[in-house]
């Protein structure tokens, strides 16, 4: 992050979006009283578990309050607005975004500015105008709202409008703020509507992506970005923006020490990438398809609203464990397969750009798992309610001995 001195204006640079602030912007936000859009707080404190809760609860107040983009200014004083400056400054834009992408839902798109006012700094959280009204607080269940200065429930009006001006929740079509049209991929998108019986160029192109949800025109910037479904299947370069897509694999069977892979890419990448670093891992009479089936299924069903956690392959002598976030949404087994499957947008690009026809026989995973499998033991099938996860866990490669 590079800013200048608060002289005309502040430019705060990051990878994919160029924020600028004037200070005329900033000095008007702190004359206005509090609002539905606008918060003024001394400092906030993220080490306890109540001031997260807090915080979460506050955005999500304002992310479903009328009037376009909010803010949160913190290390201003709410009544006389005064620029009091915070001295320490221990938390980051990373931080805050896990805290409110794990406890709201979907996801509300922010961004933190840390400038100087007066020879102090202040930090700004922007809450930008997002598309999946209304947002709901995960832990209890509420949708917030900003009535004035104070943040409350909200009414049963209030969610039948929010619902009906927004009745497609999909969290595969948030925008992904900070991200742009050169994040994506021609190749894969020319590949994509060439499936589909269209010719991509020039002329439609916009128009295209934006007709698919690929992109979204951010209102108040008037400037395209990516949607979180489009980066994920569309952009190799996409963990600039979500960084949690990724797979992290754990080796355990060497000796003394745990080797540690991270894949990443666009989703098709990252599958191929698995199943090339599977196949010099494991064992070649492992039944290695068993784990690739595990694996193509956490990449297409995982929560990708849940922004602090990555799919995990563990590999050990005992059991090869395939981890994913986000519980299933029924139940807390899967015998019955009797589960809402997520990412059905990204579900369908997938299959019309997977040459290998990998998800052409998708829906029938667990019984194929199990197939695999059965002649070298038992895979077990573990939902966590709890932990937010659905594990697979497969015999380890002592099995062939």
């Amino acid at each position: 992050m590079l800013k200048t001195k608060f002289g005309h204006r502040i430019i705060i640079y990051r990878v994919g979006v160029v924020i600028i602030m004037h200070k005329k912007k900033l000095l008007s936000l702190i004359k206005r009283p509090e609002g539905t859009k606008l918060d003024f707080k001394l400092k906030i404190d993220l080490e306890t578990e109540s001031g997260r809760k807090e915080l979460a609860k506050d955005i999500c107040a304002i992310a479903n309050s009328k009037g376009g983009r909010g803010y949160l200014i913190i290390g201003v004083e709410d009544k006389k607005r005064t620029v009091e400056g915070i001295e320490e400054i221990n938390f980051t834009e990373e931080q805050i975004q896990q805290i409110i992408s794990s406890r709201c839902e979907p996801p509300i798109p922010i961004s933190l500015e840390i400038l100087e006012c007066e020879n102090k700094r202040i930090a700004v959280i922007t809450i930008y105008d997002g598309e999946q009204k209304p947002y709901q607080v995960r832990e209890n269940g509420a949708f917030y709202v900003r009535r004035g200065s104070t943040t409350d429930t909200m009414r049963k009006q209030e969610l039948i409008s929010a619902f009906q001006e927004n009745l497609a929740i999909n969290a595969e079509l948030c925008s992904i703020i900070k991200s742009n049209l050169q994040c994506l991929n021609k190749t894969l998108l020319e590949g994509y509507f060439l499936s589909q019986g269209i010719f991509l160029n020039d002329e439609n192109y916009i128009t295209l992506l934006e007709n698919a949800s690929i992109l979204n025109l951010d209102k108040e910037t008037n400037k395209y970005v990516c949607t979180l479904g489009g980066l994920l299947v569309f952009s190799s370069m996409n963990n600039i923006f979500v960084p949690h897509n990724m797979i992290r694999v754990i080796n355990k069977i060497n000796k003394g020490i745990d080797e540690v892979n991270i894949i990443q890419g666009d989703l098709l990448q990252i599958l191929d990438k698995s199943e090339e670093l599977l196949g010099k891992v494991l064992p070649k009479d492992y039944p290695i398809e068993a784990v690739n089936e595990a694996v193509k299924n956490a990449v297409l069903y995982r929560d990708y609203t849940v922004f602090d956690k990555e799919i995990e392959i563990i590999i050990d002598f005992n059991s090869i464990s395939v981890i994913s976030p986000g519980a299933l949404a029924r139940g807390n087994t899967v015998r019955s397969h009797n589960y809402i499957r997520r990412n059905m947008w990204i579900y369908e690009k997938l299959i019309a750009l997977d040459t290998k026809k990998r998800f052409v026989k998708s829906g029938r995973g667990f019984s194929r798992m199990k197939k695999s499998v059965k002649n070298y033991g038992r895979v077990i099938f573990v939902n966590s309610m709890q932990n937010n996860c659905f594990k697979v866990i497969f015999p380890g490669i002592n099995i062939l001995k």
